[in-house]
């Protein structure tokens, strides 16, 4: 895990390509205010920040997958649902 904190686009967070999930993210603020922002940007500039958006979401790399070990909790068994060979202890 970095010591610092990575701009990637969001894989969950996302309408069309993460970009603005990834900004939220990164910035720690909600999705939908640089959502609105970046809307009144592209109006603002006359469709400039369209073009910054297309050139982010070609330059900016996506989060990584979730790596193949992780389980999510619905699959988690309970101990008691774990088969073992051991015989259990002796009582004391």
């Amino acid at each position: 895990m970095p010591l610092y904190k990575q701009l990637r686009r969001s894989r969950t967070d996302r309408m069309l390509a993460g970009i603005c999930g990834g900004v939220a993210r990164y910035f720690a603020v909600d999705p939908i205010a640089v959502r609105v922002a970046f809307v009144v940007l592209a109006f603002i500039t006359g469709g400039t920040a369209v073009l910054a958006y297309l050139v982010a979401w070609l330059v900016m790399p996506a989060e990584p997958l979730a790596p193949a070990s992780y389980q999510s909790p619905a699959s988690y068994q309970s101990p008691a649902s774990y088969q073992t060979d051991q015989p259990a202890p002796p009582a004391a």
